[in-house]
């Protein structure tokens, strides 16, 4: 085992870093504020190669592996985690799930210009009335002769609006059926394919979040992914993925949260010391940095698992789970380290607090995590 980042991981880490208190730092509460989603700042991303992370060179991409990836989301999101999100997104949804399931011809006509984001990619299994229970979905696509016709609404869809492409499962069988769903790859401005409302959120303001609709969308049968009914059991192995995605999201989370509380609790004097001096405070610096710990070696440990091709689903969902909880207990901890300052917008952990949130919630609430892991353990 080798803990150590290797020399790529830390060259990434550092352009990184600089890059986010250059591009990201200075923006951070206005882009909040206004609920901006900042598209010329992931073609700046993308153009550094951050937008095509494990997308192999000859398709445009960068070419590296699920550690430099977390090291990236986890980096950005130090700094801003709506920014981490969208990244995150767009990396291992939607470009993911077509390298992983389209054929040559797919990867060539559209992974080239998500890698570079001259499109930004979106990804929708998520429906108004189904949530975790995607098998539920109402969104149909009826076969046309060479095309599908397409019905229904996706909602909780990152980058809905801004989006160029858009991987959607849809209802091809019969509902409850998980052979019953397929993938297509929708493009923006097709007839019938449309964003809707905006959501207004809590956090994560910077990451665009909105409604997909489709009213009789005609897509031609090439733009189908891998073969009908499929479309479930690819978007699992993409959630398995994704879910290393969310954990590192979280892991950016909790480390900004607690490198906030820190400094803090040194600069901070009270009764004549800083309060990091009191026991109280120097605890809570202690769990929080060591439940950080163990959520990136859980984090690394899936990573290596999806990089060495081996089954990945429990251990993804553990470090998605941990990870999450985790910056939550964290974001609010840094809060109450900070007192009434942490609970006003001229310090970052209250917006830590706001973003931290989500992790537990998207790409599979932690109720569904402890069900994935519960039962791979009892099939053991």
């Amino acid at each position: 085992m080798n803990f150590d980042y290797n020399e790529t991981q830390s060259m990434i880490a550092q352009s990184i870093r600089d890059f986010a208190e250059k591009e990201i730092r200075p923006n951070i509460m206005e882009w909040d504020e206004a609920q901006t989603f900042p598209v010329p700042l992931f073609k700046k991303l993308g153009e550094m190669g951050f937008m095509g992370v494990l997308v192999p060179e000859e398709l445009g991409g960068s070419g590296l592996g699920y550690h430099e990836y977390i090291t990236i989301v986890e980096e950005i999101s130090k700094v801003d985690p709506s920014i981490g999100l969208s990244v995150a997104a767009h990396n291992s949804l939607c470009t993911n799930h077509i390298l992983t399931f389209g054929n040559e011809e797919q990867k060539k006509r559209w992974i080239p210009k998500l890698a570079t984001a001259e499109h930004i990619g979106a990804w929708g299994l998520t429906e108004h009335n189904t949530g975790s229970d995607a098998g539920g979905m109402n969104t149909t696509a009826k076969k046309d002769g060479d095309f599908w016709i397409v019905n229904g609404a996706k909602n909780f869809i990152t980058h809905a609006i801004s989006g160029d492409i858009a991987v959607v499962i849809v209802r091809t069988g019969e509902k409850g059926d998980s052979k019953g769903m397929t993938a297509f790859v929708f493009e923006k401005g097709m007839p019938g394919f449309a964003s809707g409302k905006k959501e207004n959120k809590l956090g994560m303001r910077a990451s665009e979040t909105a409604e997909l609709i489709f009213d009789n969308c005609r897509i031609p049968d090439a733009n189908r992914l891998g073969e009908v009914g499929q479309g479930f059991i690819q978007a699992m192995k993409v959630l398995d993925g994704g879910r290393i995605s969310i954990g590192a999201l979280s892991l950016g989370i909790a480390k900004g949260a607690y490198e906030a509380a820190l400094k803090y609790s040194k600069e901070r004097h009270q009764f004549g010391q800083p309060i990091c001096e009191f026991q109280g405070i120097s605890f809570k610096l202690a769990d929080m940095a060591t439940e950080i710990e163990a959520s990136e070696l859980l984090l690394h440990k899936a990573a290596f698992l999806k990089q060495q091709h081996k089954p990945v689903t429990t251990m993804g969902a553990m470090a998605k789970m941990y990870a999450s909880e985790v910056c939550v207990k964290v974001a609010n901890e840094a809060v109450q380290i900070h007192g009434g300052y942490g609970y006003i917008k001229d310090y970052p952990v209250e917006k830590f607090y706001r973003d931290s949130k989500l992790c537990t919630i998207g790409e599979g609430t932690t109720e569904i995590q402890k069900i994935v892991i519960s039962r791979n353990l009892l099939k053991g």
